[in-house]
C-alpha cells in the first residue's frame, strides 16, 4: 500500500508511516514497534489504518490509542481509503477518520457483467 501512496501522490507520501506487520509478531510487538515509529515523528495526531479488524495488526494498533483521542484506528484499508486520508491530511483528526472510512466504503464497487440488451421486434 505504501507503493500506491507514492505512485499516486508522490508529495503527499511523506506524511505516511508504514509499519509492516510480520507473521510473528504478537500485538504487543505491533504496540512497542509502533511506539517507536510514532516517537519518530513530530505529529501529535496519528490516524492508524489497518486491514482487517480484529487480525493481529489492527489488535496492536488498538493498544496504540489513547483516551484523548490523538491516535485514531480505522480497518479495512483499501486504496481508497489511503487516497483520502493523504489528500485530506490536514483535516482535523475526527474529521480525516470520517473521511478515510467513506473513502473505504465509496471504493468497494460490484462491477456486473450487463445483461443484453433486448433485441428489437
Amino acid at each position: 500500500m505504501k507503493a500506491v501512496a507514492e505512485h499516486t501522490f508522490p508529495n503527499c507520501s511523506p506524511q505516511l508511516a508504514v509499519l509492516d506487520v510480520t507473521p510473528a509478531m504478537s500485538p504487543e510487538d505491533v504496540e512497542r514497534e509502533g511506539r517507536a515509529l510514532m516517537a519518530q515523528s513530530a505529529h501529535a495526531e496519528w490516524l492508524i489504518l489497518t486491514d482487517v479488524f480484529g487480525a493481529t495488526p489492527n489488535n496492536g494498533a488498538r493498544l496504540l490509542l489513547d483516551p484523548q483521542g490523538q491516535r485514531r484506528l480505522v480497518s479495512g484499508l483499501n486504496a481508497p481509503m489511503l487516497w483520502r486520508s493523504l489528500c485530506y491530511g490536514d483535516q482535523p483528526l475526527d474529521a480525516l477518520v470520517g473521511l478515510a472510512a467513506e473513502g473505504g466504503r465509496a471504493g468497494v464497487v460490484v462491477a456486473d457483467i450487463p445483461a443484453p440488451s433486448p433485441k428489437p421486434e
